[in-house]
């Protein structure tokens, strides 16, 4: 918890991209793996939302 409400809370990063990996133990790893699973799906997802609005503006405007 933040010291003051108007100080912004951090954010505990998950996995970063490079990390070294050497200290983590397999059950770490497969939690990883299945967030980060997880969070490819929503990016799909979301990918897929925007490519359908902007084909669907694309032929409004054919």
């Amino acid at each position: 918890m933040a010291l003051f409400d108007d100080e912004p809370q951090v954010k505990k990063t998950v996995h970063e991209i490079g990390q070294d990996l050497s200290l983590l133990s397999v059950s770490e790893l497969d939690e990883r793996i299945a967030t980060l699973h997880v969070e490819i799906e929503r990016l799909k997802a979301d990918r897929d939302r925007k490519s359908d609005s902007k084909a669907a503006a694309e032929a409004l405007f054919r």
